[in-house]
């Protein structure tokens, strides 16, 4: 006779299901951080908490809900007499989120350049093709959006997905980032001529110039950021 397991199973006579749909909450929180995202919340303005209830619909508690996670993030900041408004980048914050950029996406792409398989490759290709037709057609408000797939394809290469979810972790400041780099028409265009070299190297399978490329890539962008960093900071002086 076999003998029976001693293992404990957990009572989940008092679990219910999940609801499928959004909380209210949840919808107001997405609804603020597109915004802020998107720039319609710009750094430093108000955010009116029954102006955003009235805006949506909906009542000034899952409005308050979404404000003190946006908090948590980092993207609100309380005033000392109350209220809130949108927190600014800051030079620090620039260096940081590119520094650390350079060294995770460059690693990978390395690794994505040994772990992909040939049709991998075409979405990234499409992409191209896709941000290439947005560029030459004035359509830059779609940039942002593009690049942002392209590189999520990109680094989905690796196979790696602790790897993945640390890039991930970055992705909020590096969609601000990215909006600032594609406003510059020079910048989105050497953005898509680098993408272009990035797949010749991965192609070859050739680690050092891919990886190479990226954080070049990469910390050129953080340049233009600087730069247009400021000159914000000399307007408002």
């Amino acid at each position: 006779m076999s003998r029976q397991s001693t293992t404990k199973v957990g009572d989940l006579k008092g679990f219910t299901s999940v609801p499928r749909r959004k909380s209210l909450g949840q919808i107001a929180y997405e609804k603020l951080k597109q915004a802020v995202m998107k720039g319609d919340f710009p750094p430093a303005s108000h955010v009116v908490e029954n102006r955003v209830a009235d805006a949506l619909g909906i009542s000034r508690t899952p409005v308050r809900e979404a404000i003190h996670k946006l908090e948590r993030e980092g993207l609100l900041k309380s005033f000392p007499g109350g209220g809130y408004f949108v927190v600014g980048l800051t030079r620090q914050d620039i260096e940081e989120t590119f520094g650390i950029r350079s060294v995770l996406e460059s690693y990978a792409a390395r690794l994505g350049t040994v772990q992909h398989k040939g049709e991998d490759l075409h979405p990234l290709e499409e992409k191209i093709r896709e941000y290439q037709k947005c560029l030459d057609e004035g359509l830059l408000e779609e940039l942002t959006r593009i690049n942002t797939e392209f590189h999520d394809l990109l680094y989905a290469l690796s196979r790696s997905p602790k790897l993945i979810k640390m890039i991930n972790d970055l992705r909020d400041p590096v969609y601000r980032f990215r909006k600032i780099l594609l406003r510059v028409e020079e910048m989105a265009r050497r953005s898509n001529e680098d993408h272009v070299l990035m797949m010749a190297y991965i192609r070859k399978r050739d680690t050092e110039g891919v990886e190479k490329l990226v954080r070049e890539h990469i910390l050129r962008g953080r340049e233009v950021v600087f730069r247009h960093f400021d000159l914000q900071q000399e307007e408002t002086l």
